[in-house]
């Protein structure tokens, strides 16, 4: 068993349910409006639980250019298109407000989710500048809100960055627990929908064995068995899109196809 929330099995697939650019962020479509991005994600939450995804995770990935701190507006607009899809989910939920902690916990806490991903700890340079989160803040906002339920995943290495901390990545992940109270660790590779190393998955997965482990990024059918050998579960988006590109509405064909390899496994 993964968490509670998941049920019995032993291996978890999440599966992102990427919502278009959010009020505020210049790639918004105000033309189309919330609407839109409402009917669009809802068409990719059918085509993932038609195709037996075990749980999904909302995202704003499309606020380029990211931010550390989530606009008002922005926070508002996701909590709202959660709340409007909630009551067509079949499995658990979870969100993830780029690239800030205590957005993610509160539009989690706001909406009934599940779990948070953030990175919620570390030093790092990235393409938006140094990124330093506060694991603490997130965590005493969880508990001022009564969601001490809900499950914090960090997120261990950074995408669009590079780690200031010297640790290697098992270290970091196992100190991760151990001081700041991860719920369940992630290793991520590069830039979305890149791998993460073999190496450090297996390296984090090993050092890290009371908490689960997920590999976070670059999953896709034909690594699927290999990843989960060696993690807990896995976060997938991209290899699930039309084309394999990120930005294009889930394919439900590609999700079968990913599902029915992780089949034997769960």
């Amino acid at each position: 068993m993964v968490f509670d929330f998941l049920g019995s099995r032993r291996k978890a697939v999440i599966a992102m349910a990427h919502i278009g650019a959010l009020p505020g962020a210049p790639l918004f479509d105000a033309e189309g409006g919330m609407a839109k991005l409402i009917d669009d994600v809802a068409r990719d939450i059918e085509n993932l639980q038609d195709n037996g995804v075990h749980a999904i995770m909302f995202g704003n990935e499309n606020d380029r250019p990211y931010r550390f701190a989530a606009p008002m507006e922005s926070a508002v607009a996701m909590t709202a298109i959660i709340s409007a899809l909630k009551p067509m989910l079949k499995v658990p939920f979870g969100v993830n407000f780029l690239w800030d902690p205590t957005a993610s916990v509160a539009i989690a806490g706001a909406t009934g989710a599940s779990f948070a991903r953030e990175i919620f700890t570390g030093l790092f340079a990235s393409d938006m500048g140094l990124w330093q989160p506060n694991a603490a803040d997130a965590h005493k906002l969880r508990t001022e809100i009564g969601r001490k339920d809900l499950k914090l995943f960090y997120n261990i290495n950074a995408e669009f960055a590079a780690s200031l901390d010297a640790r290697p990545i098992e270290l970091r992940a196992r100190s991760a627990v151990f001081s700041s109270l991860a719920d369940a660790i992630l290793v991520s590779g590069p830039l979305t929908g890149q791998p993460a190393a073999a190496a450090d998955l297996r390296k984090v997965a090993e050092t890290v064995t009371e908490v689960p482990v997920f590999a976070n990024t670059g999953v896709n059918p034909d690594n699927v068995r290999d990843v989960l050998s060696v993690a807990s579960g896995v976060i997938v988006g991209t290899s699930l899109k039309v084309d394999g590109n990120t930005w294009n509405p889930v394919d439900p064909a590609r999700v079968k196809r990913f599902m029915d390899k992780v089949a034997p496994l769960v």
